[in-house]
């Protein structure tokens, strides 16, 4: 005899007979909704997770892992503040910059920028800019002291329509008194080259010029906005900070990339557990699905279960019997899309071009800041997914299996 029984059983119900059909039906369409909610859940996990290490990876390659600034005055001797900051272990690299707002003008067209400045000898150790560059040979070529070359961002040189070696007119918002007026100052740049970081937000707001140009520009003499910091490892960007405030002391300010985009970083966060609650409820009507299909399966098996009562089969087995046939219904729904899921996400870079073919594209830089879907599968996420599926499927197993254990022998089969 096969044993356990129960399981023997519970199988063996899963094989629909001629009469009972649409319960076979229903157990059909809920495996396959519990199989398109974890494919969703799974998929969207992916991507979000894919989008936030996207966002991160170009936020942190265009910008820097922390920024030391003075408390309202510029930053005279910068080498101080870098060498204590190099003290800490974790920090591997420090660069000044001289940052302001600016107006570009070029072709009868304008657009307000970010001017930042920098020293091209010290750049590579807080960014990548040097390894972005368009339309020039390298970052010391095109940026050199007393030249006021300027690097523009892809998508700022587009909109401009200007390329290398293209005259821009920058002017500042602060403005020069004279016996005309106030007078705002202009400075004429030309433009060495163009960058590219893959991030909408940064290309299309930044432009890059020597250090040397945009402290006159913004007759800032000889100091600097604050020094940018490389560090070993970003995820501890907020704890290094803390340490550097207080080895530099009340004179500076140290921030560290989370501090700087915080809001979207919380956006994401909120949006991708909303995501995931929502999707949830996929998985939890494909459950619900189970207990229809336990319910009239109790109803058509009463005389089954009254003859397996009178046989000597305890409450405990009658409920193991359905019990088993609710979970044989999740753990199919369950497996089948975790490797739905697993697959698409896998391969979201083939799906999604595919898919644009008859859409037309589906991320809008200008929004999103990125062009492409990105996934990141992660194992963690996948077993929380498969858990909260299994567990929902054998949540909904156990009312129908309890009411059939309950079943009256004499009253079920009274009229057989």
């Amino acid at each position: 005899m096969f044993q356990p029984y129960e399981l023997f059983v519970g199988l063996r119900y899963t094989r629909a007979k001629r009469r009972n059909h649409f319960i076979s039906f229903i157990s059909l369409v809920s495996i396959l909704g519990i199989m398109l909610g974890v494919t969703a859940l799974i998929t969207v996990t992916s991507v979000m997770n894919g989008f936030e290490k996207e966002m991160r990876e170009r936020i942190v390659g265009a910008s820097s892992h922390a920024t030391v600034t003075g408390l309202g005055d510029p930053i005279s001797d910068w080498q101080s503040v870098a060498e204590v900051a190099k003290t800490h272990p974790e920090v591997l690299g420090a660069a000044p910059y001289v940052e302001g707002q600016v107006m570009l003008v070029y072709a009868g067209r304008s657009t307000g920028a970010l001017v930042r400045g920098v020293l091209p000898a010290q750049e590579s150790e807080v960014s990548e800019l040097a390894t972005r560059l368009e339309q020039t040979e390298s970052i010391d070529i095109a940026l050199q002291p007393g030249e006021y070359g300027l690097l523009l961002g892809a998508d700022l040189a587009s909109y401009l329509g200007a390329i290398a070696g293209d005259k821009i007119m920058v002017i500042t918002p602060e403005a020069t008194v004279t016996p005309m007026g106030f007078v705002p100052r202009i400075k004429r740049f030309t433009v060495t080259g163009i960058f590219r970081f893959g991030m909408y937000q940064f290309d299309r707001n930044l432009a890059v010029m020597h250090a040397a140009d945009s402290a006159r520009l913004f007759k800032m003499g000889d100091g600097f906005s604050g020094v940018r910091l490389q560090l070993a490892n970003t995820g501890r960007a907020p704890i290094v900070s803390r340490e550097l405030r207080q080895e530099l002391g009340f004179d500076y300010f140290v921030s560290d990339w989370t501090e700087q985009n915080a809001n979207y970083f919380l956006a994401v966060k909120m949006e991708k557990t909303m995501m995931f609650i929502i999707l949830s409820m996929i998985v939890a009507v494909a459950a619900f699905n189970i207990i229809s299909t336990l319910v009239m399966l109790v109803q058509d098996k009463q005389s089954d279960i009254a003859i397996l009562r009178t046989q000597g089969a305890s409450p405990g087995s009658i409920l193991s019997i359905f019990v088993v046939q609710g979970v044989l219904i999740g753990v199919l729904g369950t497996v089948a899309g975790l490797i739905g899921g697993v697959a698409l996400a896998s391969n979201i870079d083939v799906v999604v071009p595919f898919i644009e073919r008859f859409t037309g594209p589906v991320l809008n830089p200008e929004v999103y800041y990125i062009d492409k879907m990105p996934s990141d599968l992660r194992l963690p996420d996948v077993v929380k997914v498969g858990l909260m599926s299994f567990g929902l499927s054998l949540l909904a197993t156990l009312y129908p299996a309890w009411r059939a254990s309950r079943t009256d022998p004499a009253t079920a089969l009274a009229y057989e």
